[in-house]
């Protein structure tokens, strides 16, 4: 009996997924775990080192080996490895697919691995771009340099499991290769429990390898099933490389001109007093920002992909699939926003509150929290844009919309930090970038979502619309019910110096305010609302009500 609930127990987490809500599902379910994780990491960071120099210090040495790893293998496996290896299984031709991604993956771990040692060897030059306003110190440098040195190791591993990813997602598997990545946080968390007390923060550095050897492991029964075997393989005549060359080399500049971005936010950041210290209250604030993102936007947006890839032939069941995707996510990411815009400091202080976490970052990270919350859905939104472009054979769409849009950002920040107090004696501080960065990604998402309107032949604007504004009344109501309980509960009823009575403040205003919205959603007939509450509850034939929305992303039988 034991034997047979653990066998079923196995089939039920290898099962492939079907429809893109089903595979959301499972995608949301293992990015919740993941993100949970990932904040139990950060709160563990903080409690154990402090919103320190130290600590930001430790997040910033991920900054070049993470542009690394996205040059070369992410930009392959997330917008060319998929529809290439797709279109092969297809075909029937697995055997060839398989060929196919031994060659990939040969290439990738090479590739990295050449320039992996040429970065770690010439760590304290390549590190200097991060510095140019001189607020990290020589010892911080030195600093540094050592912890970026190990997480490379981690680095390397994570290109296997990534790979193993991308194989696993184009087999409609997507429950094994979410929860492997959650056990990468995993592995950080257990090296800072484990070796913090000994060698400090190069605990969280070491913590990095042990999550990758989790990530890979995890995955490899899977890979197994599916009959992958590796083989190093370097063949450049391989029809299958020269497409997935052909089709990242965009995916590739865009993803370097985002990490630049992100390079360039380091370096604007290390013109303010105390860099290390205002760079992890920025990086707190983004990590929330960032959830509902990982939450909601990629796992609707990865569920979609292969379904937009299959349908790019017929655009008619390209746009439906487009719009309902674009419509659900709006519909959970657009009060979730809200939620986070008005109760930032206490999700602040929940989140990330600890004895070593002081009053002063607690606000400078709410604040800035407060301006990251009106981006969240525009980034959300051009997760799924952008796959739609990948879908469709267009890279450089992408390419072009984010490199402007980066250059936006920075043009925005570089003013607002530097030229504002050179010019005007004007001090602003991290939260600054925040901004920048917030209007630039709606820009962003209006500029993509013309442009893919063009590319399809036209959207029917009044059915989006006819949702949209729902959704945004919805919102608003849904940010009064929430900000005036917690001001009248803060003030006349609870003492919010105590945790229990912080949490349940919180829990009461979330509560109102989300019930406003399922109210609204209600009372406005808003369809999204509907086919939810009925794929959660399974009840009567919800695949007939969802019309259309659950699109088969998988028909293949064979393993």
């Amino acid at each position: 009996m034991q034997n047979g609930f653990l066998s079923k127990s196995i089939d039920l987490l290898t099962r492939k997924q079907s429809t893109i809500l089903s595979a959301a599902f499972v995608i949301m379910g293992t990015v919740v775990l993941s993100q949970v994780l990932g904040l139990v990491k950060k709160r563990l960071l903080i409690s154990i080192f402090g919103a320190s120099v130290t600590t930001g210090v430790y997040d910033v040495a991920y900054k070049l080996p993470d542009l690394l790893f996205q040059l070369v293998v992410a930009s392959a496996f997330s917008s060319a490895f998929i529809p290439v290896f797709s279109d092969l299984l297809s075909s029937n031709k697995e055997r060839l697919a398989h060929k196919m991604a031994s060659n990939i993956l040969s290439w990738g771990m090479a590739i990295f691995f050449a320039l992996s040692v040429v970065l770690a060897v010439f760590a304290p030059f390549f590190l200097q771009i991060l510095n140019p306003g001189g607020g990290f110190s020589p010892a911080d440098m030195q600093l540094m340099a050592n912890l970026m040195r190990i997480i490379i190791l981690g680095q390397f591993l994570i290109v296997i499991g990534t790979f193993f990813t991308a194989m696993l997602q184009s087999y409609n598997h997507f429950f094994v290769p979410g929860f492997a990545l959650s056990l990468y946080n995993l592995g950080i968390i257990l090296g800072l429990l484990i070796f913090s007390p000994f060698i400090g923060i190069y605990s969280g550095a070491v913590g990095t390898v042990m999550g990758a050897i989790f990530f890979i492991l995890f995955q490899l029964p899977l890979v197994k099933k599916i009959g992958f075997n590796f083989k190093l393989n370097f063949a450049l005549g391989d029809s299958g490389l020269r497409t997935i060359t052909h089709l990242m080399w965009p995916r590739t500049l865009a993803n370097g001109v985002f990490q630049m971005g992100v390079i360039l936010i380091v370096a604007l950041v290390s013109f303010l007093p105390e860099s290390g210290r205002k760079y992890i209250i920025f990086d707190l604030a983004q990590t929330i920002a960032w959830a509902p993102v990982a939450l909601i936007g990629n796992a609707i947006a990865q569920a979609a992909f292969p379904v937009l890839a299959r349908e790019r032939g017929q655009l008619d069941k390209f746009k439906l699939t487009f719009m309902n995707s674009f419509n659900q996510m709006l519909y959970l990411i657009l009060p979730i926003s809200v939620l986070i815009l008005v109760l930032r400091i206490p999700i602040v202080r929940l989140v990330f509150g600890a004895p070593k976490l002081d009053w002063p970052a607690t606000v400078l990270t709410g604040n800035t929290l407060a301006f990251f919350s009106f981006s969240i859905f525009a980034q959300g939104l051009i997760a799924l844009t952008y796959r739609a472009f990948y879908a469709l054979h267009d890279t450089k769409t992408p390419l072009v919309t984010g490199a402007i849009s980066t250059l936006l950002m920075l043009g925005i920040g570089f003013f607002l930090i530097i030229g504002l107090p050179q010019s005007f004696g004007i001090n602003t501080d991290v939260s600054s970038i925040a901004v920048a960065y917030s209007g630039a990604s709606i820009f962003q998402l209006v500029w993509l979502f013309l442009l893919l309107n063009r590319a399809t032949g036209g959207f029917p604007v009044a059915h989006l619309f006819s949702s949209w504004w729902k959704f945004i009344a919805s919102s608003t109501l849904t940010a009064f019910a929430l900000y005036i309980p917690i001001k009248l509960l803060d003030q006349l009823v609870f003492d919010t110096t105590l945790t229990v009575n912080l949490l349940i403040l919180t829990g009461i205003s979330s509560m109102a305010g989300l019930s406003i919205y399922l109210f609204l959603s209600w009372f406005f007939d808003v369809k999204e609302a509907k086919i939810y509450i009925l794929a959660i509850r399974k009840i009567g034939n919800w695949k007939e009500v969802a019309s259309k929305m659950e699109e088969v992303i998988g028909r293949r039988d064979k393993e």
